[in-house]
């Protein structure tokens, strides 16, 4: 048998199969990609395959227009908790408050509105101030008289969930001014001529196409000037051909239903604007060297206490916001309301990527775990999945991603 065996020539052992010069094959650029960028990817590809088998399950109704619009409102006070949670867990803490920060929000802008009849703009924006507030006073606790993020926290979540019992007084308030429902459960307006599609949706959606290859060119070329590592040019441009793929099917998706939800602009500028900041503005990367390596980043000047401070009073905002959104779309403010959500928060972050140590995460990564809960949610809904087992499943869902997590650490070191 061995005498069958021929020697094989440079061209047949060059990498990527092809002849020798030409270069790895694109196949085997996705694969050392994917190896490389496994945090960044694994997930993203998760998500793909986990959308891909409810849609087979589901017989195509999980993509279903109205059921793709009815994902992100259902889900969008949990990605908005989960862009302020993974700020936080980048620092290095935790929040358990969130969720009765939200309900406590809810009963605040309850009474302002519906028993004060305060304009809804003006409760907005003091709704948005107490959460602020409560925010900066646990940041205060953590960040300067040194208490741990836990058990200030854990405190948290009792007070505020006894604060709600007190201004609501037991019951269910509302309902809520129609222009704050809208921002909730409303869409953008129609305009143009009739094409059967939403025609700003479709502007959108091309402008997001824009904006999201020149941001990616701009990137690649920042990290080569600064002799960073960069993805092949082909990887790049098959990265950029799935990303504006990505971006058409569900702009395609929302525009042959009522058009982008609202409440999507309001996640879009979270996600932009957040986004910049922990990767270009000096407070973000001041955050990822506390959560990273505190010692050091004391050492390097960081001022660690303003930072903490100041993630966790955004915290606040954020959870303020989501208990104005979450009120809003079921137009009333319950003193059950915001239940679990801070554990549905965490474990968004840390399917999206977030470690336990500190210091690694991304927003967008926060947004891919916040919608590998909500797909499955959804999905699991639509097939008939009791409660009981959508628990023990999202469970085994967070400890495979906590596991990839330290697996993946593992590799690296090794």
């Amino acid at each position: 048998m061995s005498a069958n065996v021929t020697a094989k020539t440079p061209a047949e052992t060059a990498p990527g199969g092809g002849p020798s010069g030409s270069g790895p094959g694109l196949l085997t650029l996705l694969v050392d990609g994917m190896r490389s960028n496994m945090r960044q990817y694994g997930m993203l590809l998760a998500l793909g395959v986990i959308v891909a088998l409810f849609a087979v399950w589901t017989g195509g109704d999980l993509l279903l227009p109205r059921n793709v619009s009815n994902l992100v409102l259902q889900n969008s006070y949990i990605l908005i908790l989960a862009i302020g949670m993974m700020i936080v867990i980048i620092a290095g803490h935790i929040d358990l408050s969130v969720g009765s920060m939200t309900a406590f929000i809810g009963g605040v802008a309850a009474v302002l509105m519906v028993n004060h009849d305060i304009p809804w703009p003006i409760a907005v924006v003091l709704c948005l101030a107490v959460g602020a507030a409560a925010g900066a006073a646990q940041g205060f606790l953590i960040a300067y008289l040194g208490m741990p993020s836990f058990i200030v926290t854990l405190a948290g979540m009792l007070i505020f969930r006894g604060l709600t019992e007190v201004f609501l007084k037991g019951r269910t308030l509302g309902p809520f001014p129609k222009g704050l429902q809208k921002v909730a459960n409303g869409f953008l307006p129609e305009v143009g001529p009739n094409t059967n599609y939403h025609n700003l949706t479709l502007l959108l959606g091309l402008a997001l196409v824009a904006f999201v290859i020149w941001r990616e060119v701009k990137d690649r070329r920042r990290q080569a000037e600064y002799s960073l590592d960069v993805l092949p040019a082909k990887l790049f441009a098959v990265k950029l051909a799935l990303l504006t793929a990505a971006i058409i099917a569900l702009t395609m998706e929302l525009g042959s239903y009522k058009g982008a939800p609202v409440v999507l602009l309001v996640l879009a500028a979270l996600l932009v604007g957040f986004g910049y900041v922990m990767r270009n503005v000096v407070v973000g990367r001041h955050v990822y060297a506390i959560g990273g390596n505190l010692p050091a980043a004391r050492l390097s000047g960081v001022r660690d206490k303003k930072v903490t401070f100041l993630v966790f009073l955004n915290m606040g905002m954020m959870a303020a916001l989501a208990g104005l959104v979450f009120a809003a779309r079921f137009n009333g403010a319950s003193p059950k309301a915001g239940v679990n959500f801070e554990l549905e928060a965490i474990a968004a972050s840390f399917i999206g990527g977030a470690s336990m140590s500190g210091g690694v995460g991304t927003i967008l990564g926060a947004i891919i775990g916040g919608l590998v809960l909500g797909v499955l949610n959804n999905g699991m809904n639509l097939v008939g999945v009791g409660t009981d087992w959508q628990g023990v499943i999202k469970g085994l869902v967070l400890l495979a991603a906590v596991g990839f997590d330290v697996w993946n650490k593992r590799k690296v070191g090794s």
